[in-house]
């Protein structure tokens, strides 16, 4: 009998520049690691595969961003929703690779995957179905707004309140927070 469970991709957004952290906090260390081994993990609980867009990393499939570089994880999330689709999967669950916990629950929060919904404040971290692929491009390929907030909007996800404590990790003094909570496992 087949199964009629959504086929998931997991993807770690990975092509910012970082900035505000001053390196590359995709390689920053949290607990003996680097934060985006966090986040790869943390996807494959609830993915059937999991990619990187933006950059290679080792054992992963690497996606660049798409059409181009030095957009945002909008171009990380175009060049996902392309793969996932041409790979026959429904949809993509996406996070940053600088969101190193995120919660067991996190597809019940996002209604289960098999509906579009991003959280309203870390909308970079959300389920797209896979047929937003062609929209997202158009829309890439036509406007110079990178926001994944107004995308979402734009096309029809619904939005959530997170009701979690996610860390984002933006500057080095976010990671030394991250290491001093005590409410982690």
């Amino acid at each position: 009998m087949a199964s009629t469970s959504p086929r998931r991709l997991g993807a770690v957004l990975a092509g910012g520049m970082a900035t505000r952290f001053g390196s590359d906090k995709a390689l920053a260390l949290w607990r003996g690691e680097p934060l985006i081994s966090h986040v790869l993990s943390a996807l494959a609980e609830h993915s059937e595969t999991v990619v990187v867009c933006g950059r290679p990393w080792p054992g992963f499939i690497a996606l660049p961003d798409r059409p181009m570089g030095a957009l945002g994880p909008m171009g990380g999330l175009n060049a996902a929703l392309h793969y996932a689709a041409a790979q026959g999967y429904d949809g993509v669950l996406t996070a940053g690779c600088d969101t190193p916990v995120l919660p067991k629950d996190l597809l019940s929060l996002l209604g289960g995957g098999e509906t579009h919904v991003v959280f309203e404040d870390m909308p970079i971290l959300g389920y797209w179905p896979s047929s937003l692929a062609p929209a997202l491009e158009a829309h890439l390929a036509t406007s110079s707004d990178r926001s994944v907030r107004r995308w979402a909007k734009l096309a029809g996800a619904r939005l959530v309140r997170l009701g979690a404590d996610i860390a984002n990790i933006n500057t080095p003094a976010d990671l030394d927070a991250l290491s001093q909570r005590t409410d982690l496992a």
